[in-house]
């Protein structure tokens, strides 16, 4: 059995203190070195100043908490967690292992917290506050839904059951056979329920759907261990999940897009029609957390390994991941994980594709060696070295620019023009920027095969990219039980030989193309960047970068 207890306070005010949330100076954001150097310059001195002033005089004057004009959104929450396990030896090489789970979100006094904060926020519209519970949104199924922001999401407990065997196949311990299945479910991401209590007012609406539930997946996995002798052993380990209770944020402030884009790219759009309107009138949004169990991912691996006489110790390992989702979320604000999931026609449709997280292919390897010498073998060297080879990341190509009126200028899928159609599209910067953008998709091998076609979501992958790390570690033994040892480690060995090596690459951007306007028959008016030549450019973080480590540890 567990259980834990959560209390957090939120208390951000993006405009209070300056430089906080955003830089003062965006040249400082350059590299390590550059703020830095910012720093010692003074270049943010003001800021500081300007934000303990604030911070003495209590955050300015007000109604809110403590007498500031914060807003409170203070959040006290817990998870239950019951948890029962029998292993049964159905025979000398048969284990079942069989288990249940019980997870339960505790709210405590949270909806009492939300009244808390809708009343420091001035209470209703009516009552001259943000709150607004009388707006009409629309589901993913078009349907309208009013909330009661102090409803809080369904907390009955999750019921996750598994089981697991191993077996040894041949009663000599020579070859294991291992799996299970089950429902799994980890710690509840209580951030979410944060934004609800935080997040009342009608111009930011934040919500957690009624019927929400935490994540749950349906996991099942098959593996083995061969051993080949003289130290050989051979694993593999096959792993399938399901999405069962996955996350996605939808904005309910839209309805199905009825209405079609004029132009080369006539993807469907949101009329005002289509969107929720807010109590003064004019287009608003809800982001509502809400479940959905179109995910699953396949992960496969195999791995050779051998340890020698002597001190020796190899092994090399393959892994496939194929992993999909309706949202890769990359943010904890509502807001945010709407705005950054890529999207095309009706944004609030679940729509399975690859996933943000994880690489298709990954190569890796180790060897160690251990040199004992001296009287009793006092003195000890050990080199050990990694390696990995992996496919890039994931990304997507969006327009720069809300192109389908959905309230989010971050999300829009770009469509790829054919050269015919790319000489009907309008551009800010007449033909220049059309020429540029037409060699910018030339030289990009996603983009020039999928000419007269919408981009997809995380279809594109960056470059493969290796690493070599190397440990020197010197031990001496001062009797049975006291010892030093000191450590040398080398991150990415490669780039300190040679600084081409070891260098991973990048999108020079995932918004190649923007949207900067519409013209008076409503097609989009494009802009290009014709300094853009290369989808990919250097990185020059610590990524890409050798570093060296000393460490000193004494046994005793």
């Amino acid at each position: 059995m567990s259980f834990e207890r959560f209390d957090f306070n939120n208390s951000f005010n993006l405009g209070l203190y300056p430089g906080t949330f955003a830089p003062v100076d965006g040249n400082a954001q350059a590299s390590p070195q550059a703020f830095i150097d910012a720093v010692r310059a003074g270049t943010f001195d003001a800021a500081v100043a300007d934000a303990q002033a604030a911070f003495d005089a209590g955050n300015g004057p007000g109604e809110g908490y403590a007498g500031s004009s914060f807003a409170l959104a203070e959040t006290n929450v817990g998870q239950l967690g019951l948890y029962l396990q029998d292993e049964i030896n159905l025979s000398a090489a048969f284990t079942l292992t069989l288990g249940v789970r019980f997870d339960r979100p505790l709210y405590f006094d949270t909806a009492e917290k939300i009244r808390e904060n809708i009343a420091r926020k001035g209470g209703t519209v009516a009552e001259g506050g943000s709150y607004a519970p009388d707006v009409t949104y629309y589901n993913e199924n078009n349907e309208a839904v009013q909330f009661d922001h102090t409803e809080l999401p369904d907390n009955s407990f999750l019921f996750s059951p598994r089981l697991g065997f191993n077996w040894d196949a041949l009663r000599d311990q020579s070859l294991q056979v291992r799996g299970g299945t089950g429902l799994f479910s980890g710690r509840f991401p209580f951030v979410w329920i944060g934004n609800q209590v935080a997040n009342p007012d009608f111009f930011f609406y934040n919500m957690t759907a009624p019927d929400f539930q935490f994540p749950q997946v349906w996991r099942s996995n098959l593996g083995a261990d061969l051993s080949l002798g003289e130290g050989w052993v051979l694993t593999t380990d096959l792993i399938y999940t399901a999405d069962q209770n996955a996350m996605l944020v939808r904005n309910y402030g839209l309805r199905t897009p009825g209405g079609t884009l004029p132009g080369v790219d006539d993807r469907p759009i949101y009329r005002e029609e289509d969107r929720a309107q807010g109590p003064f009138g004019g287009a608003t949004n809800a982001y509502v957390f809400t479940n959905t169990d179109i995910g699953n991912s396949f992960n496969g691996s195999i791995e050779v390994k051998r340890t020698f006489t002597k001190g020796l110790y190899t092994s090399l390992a393959y892994n496939y991941l194929n992993a999909r989702e309706a949202s890769s979320i990359e943010a904890e604000i509502s807001g945010d994980a709407y705005d950054r999931n890529p999207a095309y026609g009706n944004v609030n449709q679940a729509v399975l594709s690859p996933s943000l997280y994880g690489n298709r292919h990954r190569v890796v390897g180790s060897a160690n060696k251990r040199f004992e010498y001296g009287d009793s073998d006092q003195w000890a060297t050990t080199i050990a070295l990694f390696f990995q080879y992996a496919e890039g990341g994931r990304f997507s190509y969006t327009y720069s620019g809300d192109i389908n009126n959905d309230g989010s200028g971050l999300n829009d899928l770009i469509y790829v023009p054919t050269t015919s159609e790319l000489s009907n599209m309008n551009f800010a910067g007449g033909d220049g920027q059309r020429q540029a953008y037409g060699a910018f998709i030339e030289q990009d091998e996603y983009l020039r095969d999928r000419r007269g076609q919408y981009a997809e979501r995380y279809a594109i992958l960056s470059p493969w990219y290796s690493n070599w790390d190397i440990r020197l570690a010197q031990d001496l033994r001062f009797s049975e039980t006291n010892g030093v040892q000191f450590t040398l480690d080398i991150l990415n060995v490669g780039n300190l030989i040679n600084s081409n090596w070891g260098v991973r690459q990048f999108p020079t951007t995932t918004q190649p193309i923007g949207v900067t306007g519409f013209d008076s028959d409503g097609e989009p008016v494009y802009s290009f960047d014709t300094a853009l030549q290369s989808t990919f450019t250097n990185d020059f973080s610590l990524l890409s970068r050798w570093q060296m480590q000393l460490g000193l540890r004494y046994s005793f």
